[in-house]
């Protein structure tokens, strides 16, 4: 196996620079504590799918007698809903500015942070089939313990490119944010339909027979 291979195969699938756009919508209105809170959990918990799918794979999802194709529906429905909420420029789980909310504000963050950020944004079913696919490549330990050591590599990478969202929100001010979120809305319901459509035909493929027909 070649062990460089499945590091960029993942960068592209995570591709935490296009997930900016969300985690700005999604972290407008938090204090700067709970922003880097939210970008510990969700570039830990990115990496820590990465490692235990490339460990486990199919295994976990078949522990809860689910497939791939019902975590493709189940994720396209999350992100559809997510898309409608940043078609309309609203924060994703608005919350009253209240001080005395503050222990649920950061629940919150948390929440965000592993879903939709970490999951399904930045480890969905492409990323959970990559590394299995992968995994099953490794002929010798070493090459399943570098597979695992990638998690570490892309949470080092949504790290750094989380951190850096600020100086982009300053360069592209409110209204532009609000313009990127629309657009990103628009992309994240196509892509939530193409989920959903890929996983709906794996689990019914008399779909695709009518579709073709």
């Amino acid at each position: 196996m070649d062990i460089y291979k499945p590091l960029v195969a993942l960068l592209a699938i995570v591709n935490p620079i296009g997930v900016v756009p969300f985690f700005i919508h999604f972290t407008a209105a938090f204090s700067r504590q709970q922003r880097r809170r939210t970008i510990i959990v969700s570039a830990c918990t990115a990496g820590i799918v990465i490692a235990l799918s490339a460990l486990f794979g199919l295994k976990i999802i078949e522990f809860f007698g689910i497939s791939l194709a019902s975590f493709q529906v189940g994720g396209g429905c999350l992100l559809l809903i997510s898309s409608l909420q940043m078609l309309n420029a609203k924060p994703a789980e608005a919350r009253p500015q209240d001080v005395s909310d503050g222990d649920n504000k950061v629940d919150a963050g948390a929440s965000i942070a592993v879903v939709p950020l970490a999951i399904p944004l930045l480890t969905g079913p492409a990323t959970i089939s990559t590394m299995v696919i992968y995994a099953d490549k490794t002929r010798v330990w070493w090459e399943l313990a570098i597979l695992c050591g990638y998690g570490i590599v892309v949470a080092l990478v949504t790290f750094i490119v989380f951190s850096a969202s600020g100086k982009i929100a300053r360069v592209l001010g409110q209204t532009g944010i609000n313009i990127m979120t629309r657009l990103m809305g628009l992309i994240l319901a196509a892509l939530a339909v193409e989920l959903l459509a890929d996983g709906l035909i794996k689990l019914f493929p008399v779909l695709a027979a009518r579709t073709m027909g």
